[in-house]
């Protein structure tokens, strides 16, 4: 065996010992899920991963109660990695994660902490170990770089009181935790569709404006994140974890990568919860991302 196909071969059984290694909350099988293309073509996930050796990012769009999605995060996560690694630079990028703890994590992929100070100190989601300890794991395993993507929250729920100037009075090293200021302004798509998802669910404070720009303050960060690290490592391949709102329709966090990084080639993968999965609704789920990926709302929720 060639050195190649040694250091290949290597490489998969370290993600198959590293994935039987860290359970998740679900243990996923094919039945949890029907996965399409955005037109409603059914795909699997090798086509999915396939794609990926055209991109420079791909958007894994969540919700975050859906465990059947997040075991899908990290069974594509693990396929790129064994796929694209060995040949090109792979990251994890994260909007569970804020700008101002990448030192910490930094700190814990270099294995200077140990993992209780690394969620001491990072402020992890409640459901961290069981849905993105897996992924975070791999990625420190194979030595790959996880960027916290996402705006400090603080200053996210400032521009939601304050409008989003506001932000413009936090110190110059506070700045580089967010998106260059000021930063763009959301689409009217997107704000007309976040305006919207805030008045179905009963929030008050569905028209206000500076809520909109909370929201987008959020996403071009996320955006900014990923557009630094392309820009910073040429033909690396980032795979991105968010809310599906930031991404669907390749709206929101896309449109602000774009506003960046012009040229870069994202890849969205919009994932709903269903009790239908395994049907295909093309007046309400076409275009919902560059693939669909509908899951078994039958399967018990992740715990938060």
């Amino acid at each position: 065996m060639n050195c190649k196909l040694l250091s290949c071969a290597l490489l998969t059984l370290t993600i198959l010992m590293t994935a039987s290694s860290i359970n998740g909350q679900i243990t996923l099988s094919d039945s949890m899920y029907h996965a399409f293309d955005g037109r409603g073509n059914p795909v699997t996930l090798d086509g999915i991963v396939k794609r990926l050796a055209d991109s420079d990012a791909v958007f894994l769009g969540e919700e975050h109660d859906d465990a059947v999605g997040h075991a899908l995060e990290a069974e594509l996560f693990r396929r790129t990695v064994q796929t694209y690694s060995p040949n090109r630079r792979v990251a994890l990028s994260l909007e569970m994660f804020e700008r101002d703890v990448q030192i910490v994590m930094d700190e814990y992929l270099a294995g200077l902490i140990s993992e209780n100070h690394f969620l001491l100190s990072s402020r992890p989601w409640p459901n961290y170990k069981t849905d993105y300890r897996p992924l975070v794991e791999l990625a420190k395993d194979r030595h790959l770089d996880v960027i916290a993507a996402n705006a400090p929250r603080r200053y996210v729920n400032m521009v939601s009181r304050g409008g989003r100037d506001s932000v413009k009075a936090v110190s110059k090293e506070a700045k580089l935790w967010l998106a260059p200021l000021p930063y763009p302004d959301p689409s009217t798509t997107y704000a007309d569709k976040f305006r919207k998802l805030m008045s179905t669910s009963g929030d008050p404070n569905a028209q206000n404006t500076n809520a909109v720009y909370s929201q987008a303050l959020w996403d071009a960060t996320m955006a900014n994140s990923v557009a630094n690290y392309l820009k910073q490592n040429r033909g690396s391949l980032v795979v991105h974890l968010n809310g599906g709102f930031h991404t669907e329709s390749r709206l929101g966090t896309i449109e602000q990568l774009l506003n960046y990084r012009p040229k870069t080639r994202a890849l969205v993968v919009t994932m709903r919860s269903m009790n239908d999965f395994q049907k295909f609704d093309p007046a309400t789920q076409t275009g919902l991302g560059d693939y669909v990926i509908l899951t078994d709302a039958k399967q018990p929720k992740s715990r938060r």
